[in-house]
């Protein structure tokens, strides 16, 4: 069955607009597994915009679940995950003047670097998994490279709709059962909402739903617990 991993990133960027200690984003990963997360995602950026590294030091040790990080793969982001030892990391692309990731790691050009990267991660008992596009080079080179789990980039099937929107879909079914069939775990997130998740979810074999800000918008309405118990309902439903 697909399981919903909840991004609180966004929590945290409403916390640093007054660079002041509310909300925080350790207190809803608690409300988020009340609402039956399966698993809670931040991403711990370079210029630190939204969660900050005391954020994920609480958040392995307080939460119930499990721990995603998601970071850029530099020396720095390296000793800070050999430090927290998530439950697994997940590598994805990174510019200083986005507003979020816009797109796929490009494993395919940096194979050796990756390689080094991914070895030293599992050397400290760290599962890896790499934020890529539904291309089937990248999807090849995840697996010669190490990763275990790839999480496919949905942000232009979000984006689109009507024929273009089924064309995508199609790409990340046949990249989903690429991954499989090569032995990766799949994952998929980015741009996912209420009205858009149920074919993806539908997908089989599809691991792991990462879902922030369609979440975090809809808990302003209804409070967190809330939007995630109907995030998973509908997940569940396939």
């Amino acid at each position: 069955m697909t399981t919903l991993g909840v991004n609180i990133d966004h929590i945290a960027n409403v916390r640093q607009a007054r660079k002041t200690v509310e909300p925080d984003p350790v207190q809803f990963a608690f409300l988020a597994e009340l609402g039956g997360a399966d698993s809670i995602t931040v991403h711990l950026r370079e210029d630190r915009r939204h969660i900050q590294d005391r954020d994920v030091f609480l958040l392995k040790e307080t939460i119930k679940t499990k721990l995603n990080l998601e970071m850029a793969a530099t020396e720095e982001m390296l000793e800070v995950a050999k430090k927290i030892i998530p439950d697994y990391v997940t590598l994805v692309p990174e510019k200083r003047e986005e507003v979020t990731t816009e797109g796929g790691l490009d494993v395919k050009s940096n194979v050796k670097y990756l390689k080094n990267f991914v070895k030293n991660l599992k050397e400290s008992n760290i599962e890896v998994s790499a934020f890529i596009d539904p291309i089937g080079d990248q999807i090849n080179y995840s697996r010669e490279i190490g990763f275990e789990i790839i999480e496919l980039h949905t942000g232009k099937y979000a984006e689109v709709t009507g024929y273009e929107q089924h064309k995508e879909f199609q790409r990340i079914l046949e990249s989903a059962y690429e991954a499989n069939d090569l032995g990766l775990v799949v994952n998929a997130g980015h741009g996912l909402n209420y009205h858009n998740v149920e074919k993806i979810a539908s997908i089989n074999n599809m691991n792991e739903l990462n879902i922030g800000h369609s979440i975090v918008a809809r808990a302003l309405a209804v409070g967190l617990e809330k939007s995630v118990r109907e995030m998973k309902s509908l997940i569940k439903s396939n």
